[in-house]
């Protein structure tokens, strides 16, 4: 088992008052409370301790929060960019508001992905789809890369063909 499996493990196992902490602090940074701090720090830290190869503290806070502001069921495969492009009204771009906010959402920065991914998970649970939450995390940990948005364009297109 890799450890952002182990991670997403730890998530899916988070009480509704551990959750409900994390959601406290969706849009927030990780050192803006102690109350934040210690949560995330107990989830987090001894998986890193134990394995180098852990998502980035600042990638695992953010899924963290995500997960706990919609708890989409996880399963592999089921990526987020797939689920988004199976949500989509119209084919035609132009006229298509779901796929223009993931055009928007490619373009961001690591940093400023948290709105529009909590968009985005909260438009595949209205649709009661399942997200691949190790997967989500792998990506979000090589968002710099431009051939992980690339990927994520392909997997969003996937679904008209």
């Amino acid at each position: 088992m890799t450890a952002t499996e182990q991670y997403i493990q730890v998530l899916t196992r988070l009480k509704s008052g551990e959750l409900g902490l994390l959601r406290q602090h969706a849009g927030r940074g990780l050192d803006e409370t102690v109350e934040g701090f210690d949560l995330f720090a107990g989830l987090w830290w001894p998986l890193r301790a134990q394995n180098q190869r852990a998502p980035r503290r600042a990638v695992a806070w953010l899924v963290a929060k995500l997960y706990a502001v919609r708890r989409v069921e996880h399963s592999p495969g089921e990526t987020i960019a797939y689920q988004l492009g199976r949500c989509r009204k119209d084919r035609d771009p132009e006229k298509d508001p779901v796929t223009q906010r993931f055009d928007r959402l490619l373009a961001l920065p690591i940093e400023n992905l948290e709105p529009s991914l909590q968009w985005a998970i909260n438009l595949v649970s209205s649709q009661h789809l399942k997200l691949d939450w190790v997967r989500l995390t792998n990506d979000i940990s090589i968002w710099e890369r431009e051939t992980t948005r690339l990927k994520w364009a392909e997997e969003f297109l996937r679904w008209t063909t």
